[in-house]
């Protein structure tokens, strides 16, 4: 009897993404300290998956206590740098009532924010977020850096894509119009703007965070 086929969703590895077998899924995750994946039935099931965030199924059924970094594990991220913005997204579920914004990372002072939309995701909202601080940087003519807690949302920057699986409808058509705009800006601008994940183990939450955790 043939073995059923599985699909493995990696949300925080060398390499994110869905693979096929359970070998690639580690070769994605092998010595990745802070590796996030979870295998699905079906190929539609992972794709709903790596699109709604490892939120809502990594660590089910397991405790949510994070054994904390030691000094000189702390040591090793150094200090996050303050001559820079931090941008952030919340959704109230997947999909749900979503936000973004952006702040200085310094001061808290926020920068900009977008939303309340009646039916967005988190990853949508944390891509939004990267490229609005990517434009609002580019236009002030500031060499700033900006930090996000999502290497989803720097993933699809990097494609200049938002790949969400989020079926658009009467209800996020706004939405979906910035994530167009999103996608344009990124195909017809360039940016010398470094784009840095933000070490939440070693620094807490992200300055830009909403708070709803």
């Amino acid at each position: 009897m043939s073995k059923k086929q599985k699909y493995y969703v990696v949300w925080e590895g060398h390499k994110i993404g869905i693979v096929d077998s359970w070998t690639k899924c580690q070769l994605a995750i092998k010595g990745y300290s802070s590796a996030k994946y979870k295998s699905f039935e079906t190929l539609k099931e992972a794709k709903k998956a790596f699109d709604d965030g490892p939120e809502a199924y990594w660590g089910k059924g397991k405790s949510k206590k994070k054994k904390a970094l030691t000094a000189v594990e702390k040591a090793k991220y150094g200090e996050p740098n303050l001559y820079s913005i931090s941008v952030d997204a919340a959704s109230s579920g997947n999909p749900g009532k979503m936000e973004y914004q952006g702040v200085d990372t310094q001061t808290g002072k926020r920068l900009f924010h977008q939303g309340v939309f009646p039916l967005g995701t988190n990853n949508v909202g944390e891509f939004l977020a990267l490229v609005h601080g990517l434009a609002y940087l580019k236009k002030k003519g500031s060499d700033r850096l900006i930090y996000t807690d999502s290497k989803i949302a720097m993933s699809w920057v990097r494609q200049k894509k938002c790949k969400t699986k989020l079926i658009k409808n009467k209800k996020n058509a706004e939405m979906f119009e910035l994530v167009h705009r999103a996608e344009d800006w990124l195909k017809n601008n360039s940016y010398s703007t470094k784009i840095v994940k933000w070490e939440t183990k070693a620094w807490g939450e992200i300055p830009a965070d909403f708070g709803r955790k």
